[in-house]
């Protein structure tokens, strides 16, 4: 049996692979734990500077799969609701690595985004998709809400009246339609995917990975934080920042006109 999720490496480009691609990369048990490993593993990688998260295949994800959701119909109600908590609860552990992990996340999206698959593309700091993606919520099919943080990032990218739209019509949509909603950054003909999330990777790779790092978290934290709350948090980052080599390297750079040439650890 193939493993549901690989993890390899290409230096300091960590890549997650869903790897399901005749089920369309739907999720079951054993995918969640084997992104729940894989991303806290490379969540706690020091000499990873950025992370892919891809599917092999025609299609990203399609959501839960359904052919196993079905097993549990005899059983109990009662026992039913305890199987399907603890398959979300394990998998909401993979998006709170993703979203609290310092490295930044890059999206590569193909084909169907749906259900889970959407909010685990959601989950992503940066997302490049082909021109041949759709996208739906895909719950109200099922009778169930949207999990994977979706009712959480949704609104934050989207706005809240659309994100209403997006899980209770559940209407499928396109790429161009995610672009501009901005769920996704680039949107690229399905032949130029991988450069165009090759050529995305390694402008991460090349900057200041510390400043980076840290503009991440500021992003993410600025949630949940006052305007008072977020400006000392900036402060305090700007500074430790100056305090590091990239910043001599960028300031000495511009003088020079050329392009810096920050660390790469």
């Amino acid at each position: 049996m193939n493993a549901p999720v690989l993890l390899s490496r290409d230096g300091p480009v960590a890549t997650l692979t869903l790897n399901r691609p005749d089920a369309l990369n739907v999720l079951d048990m054993t995918m969640a734990d084997a992104l729940v490993a894989h991303a806290i593993a490379v969540a706690n990688d020091d000499t990873v500077r950025v992370v892919v998260v891809r599917a092999a295949g025609k299609h990203f994800m399609a959501g839960g799969d359904i052919r196993t959701f079905a097993q549990s119909l005899p059983d109990p109600p009662a026992e039913r609701e305890a199987q399907f908590l603890k398959l979300i609860e394990r998998v909401h552990v993979a998006i709170e690595t993703l979203h609290r992990m310092k490295h930044p996340v890059v999206g590569r999206v193909q084909g169907a985004v749906a259900g889970f698959g959407l909010s685990l593309m959601n989950a992503c700091d940066l997302v490049v998709a082909a021109d041949d993606c759709y996208f739906a919520g895909a719950y109200r099919q099922i009778g169930v809400t949207p999990d994977g943080g979706g009712t959480w990032s949704l609104p934050r990218i989207v706005g809240l009246r659309q994100a209403m739209e997006v899980f209770l019509l559940s209407e499928r949509f396109t790429a161009a339609d995610a672009l501009r909603l901005g769920l996704v950054n680039r949107v690229v003909p399905a032949t130029d995917l991988d450069s165009a999330t090759d050529a995305l990777v390694r402008t991460l790779v090349e900057g200041p990975v510390h400043a980076l790092r840290n503009t991440k978290r500021l992003l993410r934290e600025s949630l949940g934080r006052s305007l008072s709350e977020q400006l000392k948090a900036e402060a305090i980052s700007f500074a430790q920042c100056t305090a590091r080599p990239d910043f001599v390297e960028g300031i000495t750079a511009f003088l020079e006109k050329r392009r810096p040439d920050f660390e790469r650890s």
